[in-house]
Parts: structure tokens; C-alpha cells; sequence
């Protein structure tokens, strides 16, 4: 008890680390990647108690802390540095245990494409000069509009070359922020940035939206253009994206009943809370990030990106994905901790004719040590396949009551394709459906047709429903994909998999998946897909269904006693 009272005066930090530790034959070793630490002790324990350590992981990652530069350790009477480092080897004895007691870690850096370690942000902003919003005119009371004095905070920090940009603590009422290069906009615990109801607020621009070229309101937080970014701190973002909820559910009541189901997205203008958009070098670090009006984090024409450690929560509304990767390379999604109410963590390539002139792929990116919850895929690829995905590397991924988990979908218009794809050492609990593969998803969203008695079209209406000539080239291919080491328990069907006629699902790789369900599923419309040890236990003992198939593997089902 004295170690931990030890580390009660800790303060969030804006970085994140994790314990390493590996199995020896009468020994184990931790090795930090950062000198930082997690919420402080009593939240660490309840989130990693000793008998909820998944045996599956590799590694222990947690939300880091730093001590405060006047702290002094009571016990050690030493510096910050030493309080660290104590706390590495009192949170090592606690699993040290586990560690010694599993039959294998598995290596999860171990067998990597070396462009594993070439993702994420290379640099950082290092102007030590701070900007205060509130000598701006910032004010911290919830009410009072502080879009332009903190704007005016990032463009004086910008024109001196770059700094830092932090708010006393406090709610601060704003509309749209555009961070610029070289700087860090720092968002301290107790400090809430709380988006405005007002439309004007956020001004309409040229972006990407749900895979086409438009306009459309700027996001909440904007990296446009930009260089050597940081956002992080600590604080939250409260996107109040109940405005937008709101208004996208009515569009839907109105323009289903005309067959404009499609259109109701990309009319409704929901704002984003953060959007980095052809930019480089960004981190986004250990924030809390909620209520957004549509998508919370869109990564897109951006390359060399890290998004790493963030709380997304209370995004209940529609279209509240976590985090999309959208056209981008080099990016690290990592330490996150995602419960919205659509795709949690997303890769997308463009939509359509659109996201087929623009060609730009979603390559190299690595997806590690992060939590999903509630959502619509723990990961997603597409359905904005237009510009093809390839190249990514998930691990140390779990899910915990999200609807789905690897989930591919496009669609026959979109085109494209998806490949290279490694995802292993995953967990998942109570998710219904963990291996979802379609190639003909939400055909209402996507397949637009613009009814005969509409007049006034807007334009990206006429984009949206422009075709893809020929046919065939809208037909995106799900090739090269290797899923391994997995448990799962308390799914509802383990496989769905639906490729079409004339574009079965390719060569599928599946190793080390044992998975508790109420029935197998299916396998439709694929070819060369392998299996070695994997093991599925249902409530019926009835094999997977596979129609329409060539050389594809089975796993072995037997029947389980276990209701649900």
C-alpha cells in the first residue's frame, strides 16, 4: 500500500507507454517503452485486476501519468525519474504470476513487415514557447463564444515559428479551430473544448465525406495542409453532436419514403469533430473525445500519422465512427479505447466513380493494443473501397460487445480491392458477429438513383449517382488476407462470408482461432481459403455452410452445451 500512495500526486500526461514482458523459462523481464505511467494505481488495478489479465496478450498497455516536476516521492525521496521507475517493478510483481503461468506470450512484434516500424508521426512540434488562449480573450465559463480568441492563440504561435497553445481549465465554448503547422495544441485535464450550436460556426469547405469530394462544414478541430502537428493533453472534446443526431434522423424519415435513402447522409452536413486532411506528421495523443455529430477522427490524404490513446464515448448518434483512415499511409492507431455507434476503428479508399478518379489508396497501417466497445465493427475495411487498402498490420486488438468484428464490406459499384492484410492476436467477447466479409453491403446507402421528379439536383448528387463504366471495374476483390490467433467467446455466428459470383473472396488464411458461438455460419462465393487449427464450438455442432466455393477449408465445430 505504501508504493501505491506513492503515486497518488501523479498527473495525466500527454504520452503513452506500455510493460513489455517476456516469458523466460523460470523468469520474465519488463522492459518500458516509455517512462510514464496509467491512471493512477487504484483505476489500474480495476481495469487490470490479476484475474482479468487477458492470458492472450503480450503486453500490458495502459494510459500514462507523469509526475509533477515539484513531486517528490515520500518513500524515496527522489526525483521524478526514480518514482517511475519504481512503479515499473510494482506493477511487474503484480503480474509477474501471469506472466510466468501462461503455456506461451505470443511475440506480437515477432514475424512484422519491416514497415511496421516506419508508421506513425516522425517528429513532433519543439517550440518551448507557450501561447495562453485566455490572454486572447479566451474564457473558460461555457458560454461565451471563444472560436476567434483561440484561433487567434494558434495563428500568433504559428507566425512565431511554433510553440505551445493551452487553455486554463475551464469549458470553452467553440466552433470550428484550425491547428497550423509546428504547433501543440495542448489540451490540459480540466480543460473542455465544447462544440457551438451554431451553424455558422463552422464554415463550409472543400473536404471528403463518406468517400466523395464536397463541400462541407469544417470540422470542430481542422489540420488542413499542415506539418508537424500535435494535439494532446489530456482535456476532452465534446463534439454536443445531438443537434446533428437529430437532424440526420428526420432527413431519413423524409427522404425514405421517396428513395433517397443514399442521399441523406451527405445532405444532412454533420460536423466531424476532428479532421486531419493532407497534412504530415500529426500525433493526436491522450484525449477524451465524444458526442461528435458524425465521424469523430477522419485521417485523410494524410501520411505519417499517430492516433494513440484516446477515449472515444458517448456517441450514441448515428454515423459516430471512431477513427477512419481514410486515403492515407503511415498510420499508427494504438493504446485507444473506442465506444461509439459505428465503425470504431475504419479504413476507407473512396466511394464510386468519385474514389475511382481519385485513386489514392490506404496503405501501411498498423492497428495495435486497442479496446472497442460498443460499434459497428471493432475493424472495418471499406465500404469506400474505390482506391484500394492494402498493407495493414492489426494486433493486440480486443472487442467487447461490439456488433461486429473484422468486417469487410464494399459494394459493386465501389471497385477497388483489399489485400495484404495481417490481423492476429486478437480477443473477442460477446461480439455477434466476430468475421464478417460482404461484397454487396447496405445496397439502400449504396446505390444511388436519382427519382425522375427531383429537380434541382445538387452536385454531389450527380456524383453520387454517376456510373462506373463498365460494370466490372465497380467490382472490389477481397484477396490475401491472414487472420490468426483469435479467441472468441459469446458470439452469435462466427463466419459470414458473402463474395459474389464473379468475385469470389481470395485466398484467405486462418491459424489458431478458437471460437464459442450459437452456430458456425456460412462461406459463399470463395476460393483458396485455408484453415489450420481452428476450432469453433456451437450450440448445434453443425459444420460451416459453404456454397458456391473452391478449395475452402473447414474448421472443426463440435457441439456445446452452453445456451445463450
Amino acid at each position: 500500500m505504501q508504493k501505491e500512495r506513492a503515486f497518488t500526486s501523479l498527473r495525466q500526461s500527454e504520452r503513452f507507454g506500455a510493460l513489455e514482458i517476456t516469458r523466460g523459462k523460470n523468469a520474465f523481464s519488463v522492459r518500458a517503452s516509455s517512462c510514464y505511467v496509467s491512471d493512477p494505481p487504484k483505476t489500474l488495478v480495476e481495469v487490470y485486476r490479476r484475474d482479468s489479465l487477458p492470458s492472450y496478450l503480450g503486453r500490458l498497455v495502459f494510459h500514462s501519468f507523469e509526475v509533477s516536476p515539484n513531486y517528490v516521492d515520500p518513500m524515496r525521496k527522489k526525483r521524478p525519474a526514480r518514482i517511475v521507475l519504481l512503479f515499473g517493478f510494482y506493477l511487474a510483481a503484480s503480474v509477474a504470476d501471469v506472466a510466468l503461468g501462461q503455456s506461451k506470450l505470443i511475440g506480437t512484434a515477432n514475424d512484422l513487415p519491416e514497415w511496421v516500424s516506419e508508421v506513425g508521426a516522425r517528429r513532433t512540434p519543439e517550440g518551448k514557447r507557450e501561447f495562453l488562449a485566455n490572454s486572447f480573450g479566451a474564457a473558460g465559463d461555457g458560454v461565451t463564444n471563444s472560436t476567434k480568441a483561440i484561433q487567434k492563440a494558434i495563428d500568433s504561435c504559428a507566425r512565431a515559428g511554433g510553440g505551445v497553445v493551452h487553455l486554463r481549465p475551464g469549458v470553452y465554448l467553440t466552433g470550428a479551430l484550425f491547428v497550423k503547422s509546428n504547433v501543440h495544441l495542448r489540451l490540459d485535464r480540466g480543460v473542455t473544448l465544447l462544440g457551438s450550436q451554431t451553424d455558422s460556426d463552422y464554415p463550409s469547405i472543400w473536404t471528403r465525406v463518406a468517400g466523395i469530394e464536397m463541400k462541407w462544414p469544417a470540422a470542430l478541430i481542422n489540420v488542413n495542409d499542415q506539418k508537424n502537428v500535435r494535439i494532446s493533453g489530456g482535456g476532452i472534446i465534446d463534439g454536443q453532436g445531438k443537434k446533428w443526431w437529430d437532424k440526420y434522423w428526420a432527413l431519413r424519415r423524409e427522404y425514405e419514403p421517396r428513395g433517397l435513402r443514399w442521399a441523406a447522409d451527405y445532405d444532412a452536413e454533420r460536423v466531424r469533430l476532428m479532421v486531419i486532411w493532407k497534412s504530415t506528421d500529426v500525433s493526436v495523443e491522450n484525449l477524451t473525445l465524444k458526442r461528435s455529430g458524425f465521424w469523430t477522427v477522419q485521417v485523410v490524404y494524410s501520411d505519417h500519422v499517430t492516433v494513440d490513446g484516446i477515449r472515444i464515448t458517448d456517441n450514441a448518434g448515428p454515423s459516430t465512427d471512431g477513427v477512419d483512415i481514410d486515403s492515407s499511409s503511415r498510420v499508427l492507431v494504438q493504446n485507444c479505447d473506442i465506444d461509439n455507434n459505428d465503425d470504431d476503428i475504419c479504413l476507407k479508399a473512396g466511394r464510386d466513380a468519385d474514389g475511382l478518379r481519385v485513386n489514392r489508396p490506404t496503405e501501411y497501417v498498423v492497428i495495435r493494443n486497442n479496446i472497442t466497445r460498443r460499434g459497428g465493427g471493432m475493424l472495418s475495411f471499406g465500404s469506400e473501397t474505390s482506391g484500394g487498402i492494402r498493407k495493414v498490420v492489426a494486433y493486440n486488438n480486443r472487442g467487447i460487445g461490439t456488433s461486429e468484428g473484422i468486417r469487410f464490406k464494399s459494394a459493386k459499384t465501389r471497385g477497388g480491392f483489399v489485400e495484404d492484410v495481417l490481423v492476429r492476436d486478437i480477443r473477442m467477447e460477446n461480439v455477434p458477429l466476430p468475421f464478417t466479409f460482404t461484397l454487396n453491403w447496405n445496397p439502400s446507402y449504396s446505390y444511388a438513383t436519382i427519382p425522375k421528379d427531383v429537380k434541382n439536383i445538387p452536385p454531389h448528387w450527380i456524383v453520387l449517382s454517376t456510373p462506373v463504366i463498365p460494370a466490372e471495374r465497380g467490382l472490389c476483390e477481397f484477396r490475401n488476407i491472414t487472420i490468426e490467433n483469435v479467441e472468441i467467446v459469446g458470439a452469435r455466428r462466427i463466419f459470414s462470408g458473402s463474395g459474389l459470383a464473379e468475385r469470389p473472396i481470395l485466398n484467405v488464411n486462418w491459424r489458431n482461432i478458437t471460437a464459442e458461438g450459437r452456430e458456425a455460419g456460412f462461406i459463399e462465393y470463395a476460393r483458396d481459403w485455408k484453415m489450420k487449427n481452428v476450432r469453433l464450438r456451437t450450440q448445434d455442432g453443425a459444420p460451416v455452410k459453404v456454397a458456391n466455393s473452391e478449395k475452402v477449408d473447414t474448421p472443426e465445430v463440435v457441439r456445446s452445451s452452453l445456451q445463450r
